[in-house]
């Protein structure tokens, strides 16, 4: 029996966001450990950069860079802070994050609660230079009064940059108004325009990867609006997908009604598809991070086989623990050289060939 399915009775009982926060304080002071486990197998390079595993921790996790390095010792391949958003702001009124435990779900409507990029920087800046444990990237947000959206992508950039191996525009949060228009071609481009001059500016000589995060409520002209902006080279990757605002209607837990981003593993096949979708969009040359219900190697392996180079998860650690990477990993490795792969990079996109 794992560890965490022994803690879980008296998890369980506690609210989702404190819990939350009594994972994060557990984890600063080094109170929980995972099983990392490494296999050449799993080994990926991309953006220039080696990935140890294509399994990472997504967004929302860490939201103000605490504990960027400890998570990675859990096993993840890498890690992704924020959303961070450029000046603090309290996000939604609570309670605002509920378990769906009959579904494996999570609905949110956090609302970018933020202490903003300054502290960010300032515990980023903590980090030794040299990071050997793997990758972290920064995801942004913008402030829910801002009106220039752009503006604020500029700030997160200037503050941010220096400190990411990659960058994200999140642009997919239901829980922001408006947010979710900026997918919009001409809203995208422009943009993504502004936030591309801001990283050659503040980073000439080393700019880090630049990608887009995005729902997974998408229609077939938005696939492809977000695929020409992806493929005219503004664009390194797309991160696929954030939490739906639908309500599949296999759904049975009572906390189904809440309003707010649906994820975990009611959103696995909806995100897989879009993945493939974008895959194929792309013309299967903008690298994808695949997000969206992974609670085993089976499910990571789908999303690698449908487009995805590396995959996240989030809402799996609330029902599985942080032993949750490790178990991934093992369970990739051996369905990759099951079906004969050398490396999980050959299998990328493997379902479409």
């Amino acid at each position: 029996m794992d560890a965490y399915s022994l803690f879980w009775p008296l998890i369980r009982p506690l609210q989702p966001e404190t819990a939350h926060g009594l994972a994060l304080t557990a984890l600063k002071h080094r109170l929980v450990s995972g099983t990392p486990y490494h296999d050449p197998v799993l080994e990926t390079g991309l953006w220039g950069m080696t990935f140890r595993n294509p399994v990472g921790l997504a967004a929302g996790f860490d939201k103000d860079a605490d504990v960027p390095v400890q998570a990675l010792a859990l096993g993840f391949g890498f890690v992704e802070i924020g959303s961070v958003t450029p000046k603090p702001q309290p996000g939604n009124p609570k309670p605002r994050l509920f378990r769906l435990e009959d579904d494996l779900g999570v609905i949110n409507r956090m609302g970018f609660n933020s202490k903003g990029a300054d502290n960010a920087a300032e515990n980023l800046a903590k980090l030794p230079p040299s990071r050997e444990l793997g990758v972290i990237g920064v995801n942004l947000g913008k402030n829910k009064e801002t009106e220039d959206a752009a503006a604020d992508y500029v700030i997160g950039i200037e503050k941010l940059a220096r400190f990411a191996d990659y960058i994200v525009v999140n642009v997919s949060s239901p829980n922001t108004p408006g947010l979710r228009a900026l997918q919009s071609r001409a809203e995208l481009e422009s943009l993504i325009e502004k936030v591309r001059e801001a990283l050659d500016r503040t980073i000439p000589d080393k700019r880090p990867p630049l990608l887009v995060k995005v729902a997974p409520d998408l229609t077939d002209a938005d696939i492809r609006d977000i695929a020409a902006v992806a493929m005219s080279s503004a664009v390194d990757g797309l991160i696929a997908t954030n939490t739906t605002i639908t309500r599949p209607e296999s759904l049975r837990d009572p906390q189904r009604t809440e309003t707010g981003g649906l994820s975990g593993k009611p959103l696995k096949d909806l995100s897989t598809r879009i993945i493939s979708d974008l895959y194929l969009a792309t013309e299967k040359k903008v690298p994808i991070i695949g997000v969206g219900g992974i609670q085993s190697g089976a499910d990571a392996y789908e999303k690698i086989r449908a487009g995805a180079s590396l995959v996240q998860v989030y809402s799996g650690m609330v029902y599985e623990g942080p032993s949750l990477p490790g178990r991934i990993c093992r369970a990739l490795a051996g369905l990759l050289k099951r079906d004969g792969f050398e490396h999980v990079q050959n299998a990328v996109g493997a379902d479409h060939r």
